[in-house]
C-alpha cells in the first residue's frame, strides 16, 4: 500500500474540463457536465476529483460509495424509495454503494469527491 496523498486543490476555482450533456437526462432542461482533477487511487480501489453540472434532471446510479463536499449551488437529490434531500454548498453527503436516485440540480452545482 501506498502512503501517498491525492490533494484536490482549490476546489472552488478549478478549471473544469470540456462539459458534456447528463447521460441519463429527465425533461427537455439537458443538465451539463464537466469534471476536473481526477486521480484513481489504485492501491485503495478509489477515484477523487471535482464535479460539476448546470441545473438539470438526470438519473444517478454508481456502483461504489460516494463521500461528497458540495462547495457551489444547491439541488434535490431524490433517492429511490427514500424521501428527497436538499444539498446546498457547504454540506457533507455519503451515498452508499449501489444508489440509485434523480439529481434536480437547481443552480451551478459544484462538488469534490471521492468514490470508494
Amino acid at each position: 500500500m501506498s502512503n501517498q496523498l491525492v490533494v484536490i486543490r482549490a476546489v472552488e476555482a478549478t478549471k473544469m474540463g470540456a462539459a458534456a450533456p447528463a447521460k441519463f437526462p429527465l425533461g427537455e432542461v439537458i443538465a451539463m457536465q464537466s469534471s476536473a482533477q481526477a486521480h484513481d487511487v489504485i492501491e485503495s480501489g478509489a477515484m477523487v476529483g471535482v464535479w460539476e453540472s448546470t441545473p438539470g434532471r438526470f438519473e444517478r446510479f454508481l456502483p461504489h460509495r460516494e463521500f461528497s463536499h458540495i462547495v457551489q449551488g444547491w439541488c434535490v437529490f431524490e433517492p429511490e424509495g427514500l424521501e428527497p434531500v436538499e444539498l446546498h454548498a457547504g454540506d457533507a453527503v455519503l451515498f452508499p454503494a449501489n444508489c440509485k436516485g434523480v439529481w434536480d440540480i437547481k443552480e451551478n452545482f459544484k462538488k469534490s469527491y471521492c468514490l470508494f
